[in-house]
């Protein structure tokens, strides 16, 4: 890991606060290993296989359910790739992705580098919270 990418622990700590979500065991847990580090791109079978293997005993389920928490109070946003398939992205800038279609992999793109010249009106009572483009690549 870059050196310039650690934080310390109670960084997770402080953004779980921050977002006004309690700081359970397992929320701390997860947050420690999604934030410690540089930003990345993760699912969520991803960060269970860490947990475990950090010996934090939380089910699958539980993961699923503590990133959507986390996705909700703004920590991480999601970026759906397929039906079923998505990853939580801890760089809540504006920014778009490269989706490498044979290995899964996301990549940021800035969001200056990506210009949408039109946008449809939102359904009546709706309102636009942000556009999201994924750029496929295979090779």
């Amino acid at each position: 890991m870059n050196a310039n990418c650690q934080r310390p622990f109670s960084h997770a700590l402080d953004r779980l606060r921050a977002a006004g979500l309690r700081p359970t065991r397992q929320r701390l847990a997860l947050a420690k290993l999604l934030f410690d580090g540089c930003d990345r791109h993760i699912s969520a079978e991803q960060l269970h296989g860490e947990a475990v293997a950090h010996n934090i005993r939380v089910s699958l389920a539980t993961v699923y359910n503590t990133l959507h928490q986390f996705t909700g109070a703004g920590m991480l946003r999601e970026i759906v790739v397929d039906a079923g398939r998505s990853y939580f992205d801890t760089n809540t800038s504006d920014h778009h992705h490269f989706f490498y279609e044979q290995s899964g992999r996301l990549e940021d793109i800035p969001g200056h580098m990506v210009a949408v010249s039109k946008v449809p009106e939102a359904p009546e009572g709706l309102s636009i919270r942000r556009v999201d483009v994924i750029v496929r690549v295979a090779g």
